[in-house]
């Protein structure tokens, strides 16, 4: 069974920091586009860091304050998010579009989601 397993989400003041990870797991081939997505109460879902096939793409009001990287070894995704302010509080979501073994499908993965809550 493949999923994406999130962590490290949580209730932190204006101006700190969180670290978000996301291990792909199961019989992945290959991984061509992976990163988070959000959604914030009454809002639509939106990109918020990713890499999508060499690049790295990153929305307007999140760049500068936070980095995504990665381990290809781990099939494993972070998001280092630093300088948060309240408008940041969402439901972050982890997604990859992945090429799964034993018949070669392709296959877009969403995790369960990790709330984050930006509060004094």
């Amino acid at each position: 069974q493949v999923q994406l397993v999130e962590s490290g989400g949580g209730l932190v003041q204006p101006g700190g920091s969180l670290r978000l990870s996301c291990a792909a797991s199961g019989s992945i081939f290959s991984i061509n586009k992976m990163g988070w997505y959000r959604q914030a109460p009454g809002k639509e879902r939106e990109l918020v860091a990713a890499f999508i096939t060499g690049t790295t793409n990153y929305a307007d009001s999140v760049k500068g304050r936070f980095t995504i990287s990665r381990d290809n070894a781990k099939n494993t995704v972070y998001l280092q998010m630093n300088n948060l302010k309240p408008e940041d509080t969402a439901v972050y979501y982890c997604n990859a579009n992945t090429r799964i073994l034993p018949a070669y499908r392709d296959l877009e993965l969403w995790g369960q989601g990790t709330l984050v809550t930006v509060s004094s």
